[in-house]
């Protein structure tokens, strides 16, 4: 199958990381130029490196996601060497595990601005080009927890849940462009968060990780934690011309782990 993104270019954040960089390597194995964003520029110069082994182009910025300043001087960067972005790729860090109760207001504003504010401004920054193409991609990687809030993730819960509501309603503004915008939304896939977070529980509960990850694994129907091409190959899907009547979506990619309908 086609998936049409030959000459598209992507603009991927989070890339030097486990999603952010499958999703990238899927995108690129696609024929798409990947804009590989990630606030370590040596995570994101990793990830290029190996798009370029595979025969691909990519190039590396250093893109703190909290400096709003950033965005202006980033995409002119990608339009110069890579064209104007086609499709967004919203993947952002998670905040500290916390409870609900108690948080500092500076918790909460520092990971609006970094988590919610940042994709918003950015994905305003590369629409007008998308208008005038007159077609466009735009996916916003969240959490499971948007469905069922993870216990002591609240920040994340809260905060994540606030970009669904966002991006459902962009839908509903961009879709005569040519613009799709959809969510997608990871269960426990195989990365470097997923392991810190299970030892977060075992530390807390005074367990062992892999009694931890066994408990977990137990709780999803295929028998095993994701592994991160499988959530690249998802969002190449969405990102593709072939998925151009899909729009306003949540997908989950969680191997059917939540189980609410």
């Amino acid at each position: 199958m086609d998936f049409g993104l030959n000459d598209k270019t992507a603009l991927v954040l989070g890339a030097g990381g486990g999603l952010g960089g499958a999703i990238a390597h899927s995108l690129a194995r696609e024929g798409a130029r990947v804009a590989v964003a990630d606030i370590s520029l040596e995570a994101a110069e990793a990830t290029v490196s190996r798009i370029a082994g595979e025969g691909g182009r990519a190039i590396a910025l250093q893109w703190d996601l909290a400096n709003l300043d950033a965005i202006s001087p980033n995409i002119a960067r990608i339009e110069d060497e890579l064209g104007p972005v086609d499709v967004l790729i919203n993947n952002t860090g998670g905040p500290p595990p916390t409870p609900a109760e108690g948080q500092k207001a500076e918790l909460w504003l520092a990971n609006f601005q970094s988590m919610v504010l940042s994709v918003i401004k950015i994905t305003d920054s590369v629409l007008p080009g998308m208008k005038e193409r007159g077609w466009g991609r735009i996916v916003t990687s969240t959490s499971s927890g948007v469905i069922a809030p993870i216990p002591n993730l609240a920040v994340s819960n809260a905060l994540r849940m606030s970009l669904v509501g966002w991006s459902k309603s962009l839908a509903a503004e961009v879709g005569r462009f040519g613009i799709t915008a959809n969510i997608v939304l990871p269960g426990r896939i195989a990365t470097q968060r997923i392991t810190f977070l299970d030892e977060q529980k075992a530390a807390r509960e005074g367990r062992s990780v892999d009694q931890v990850a066994a408990a977990s694994v137990a709780s999803i129907p295929v028998g095993r934690y994701g592994e991160p091409s499988e959530y690249g190959d998802v969002v190449a899907f969405l990102a593709s011309t072939r998925a151009s009547y899909l729009t306003g979506s949540v997908i989950r990619i969680d191997g059917g782990m939540i189980v609410s309908v």
